[in-house]
This record gives C-alpha cells, structure tokens and sequence, in this order.
C-alpha cells in the first residue's frame, strides 16, 4: 500500500454520467480526499459516503475534492449517489486497476477493495493513509485534520 510521501498513481476512472475522471485533473488546483470502499448501498460504506456527503463544505473549504472508488459499475454507483444524494465524484473501478495502483485491492481485485482513504496533495504526493474498516467516522475526521496542517504550510 502507498504510504505517506510516495506519488500518488495517475488514474483514470468512470463516473456514473460515463465521463472520466482523472487524478491529474486536481493538479495544482485541489488537494484530494480519495477514499477506497468495498460496496455500494452496505451500511458502513453507506455510513461513510454519507460522513464525506455532510462535511463536504468543510473539506471544500479546505481547498479539496472527495473522490470515491469502488470496484462497482457507474449504474450502481449513479443509483447509490442518487439515493443518499452525494455531490461529489464516485468512480468505478471493475478491474480493480486503481486499487491495485494504491495497494488497496483484495486478492488481487476478486474481492472489494479495502476501507482506505488517502490525502492528496495539490502536487500529487501522499500526505496521509487512513485505513480502519469500521471506525467509519476516523476517515473524514483524519482527512480533515490533515487538510487543516496542509492549508498551515
């Protein structure tokens, strides 16, 4: 898994409306809340979509984006992001390629990808890895905090 001050891997994924979105998007302009989840519509990554969904202001005010990757098709995830109204980008990640890229894929990509969420820098570089399958709340808080000590900088 990539850790704190490695070059997070460019990627390019599908977004529910079928456009891409790629990682170099946001150089220069916005650091990146990046958060891995192993299904839509699961009550923990429910919960955690919808912890990133209502602090939303706050990490934009922080001068970042959240970018949510799943191994699930752009249908689920327009149905997902449509049912608990989430207004940032989820992308779809079939062959598991992205969480390969972040060291966050199960066996390969056979089984969903692990409960990770890295931070992002406006230059692309790892400033955190927050990894907990079920203390849900720590990834927003901790992304939070690390936006916090990257705007002091």
């Amino acid at each position: 898994m990539l850790a704190r001050g490695d070059r997070a891997p460019e990627f390019a994924g599908t977004l529910a409306d079928g456009q891409q979105l790629r990682l170099k998007d946001f150089h220069g302009r916005r650091h990146v809340i990046l958060y891995f989840f192993p299904k839509d519509f699961t009550p923990g990554c429910t919960r955690e979509a919808c912890t990133f969904r209502d602090r939303r202001a706050d990490v934009a005010a922080l001068g970042a984006e959240v970018v949510g990757v799943s191994l699930d098709p752009p249908e689920k995830h327009a149905r997902f992001a449509a049912t608990y109204e989430l207004p940032y980008p989820l992308v779809s990640d079939p062959d598991a390629k992205i969480a390969n890229a972040y060291g966050v894929a199960r066996l390969g990509g056979w089984l969903p990808s692990k409960r990770v969420t890295f931070v992002i820098d406006k230059d692309g570089v790892v400033q955190q890895v927050i990894q907990s399958e079920f203390s849900i709340h720590r990834h927003i808080e901790e992304a939070i905090d690390t936006l916090r000590k990257l705007q002091r900088r």
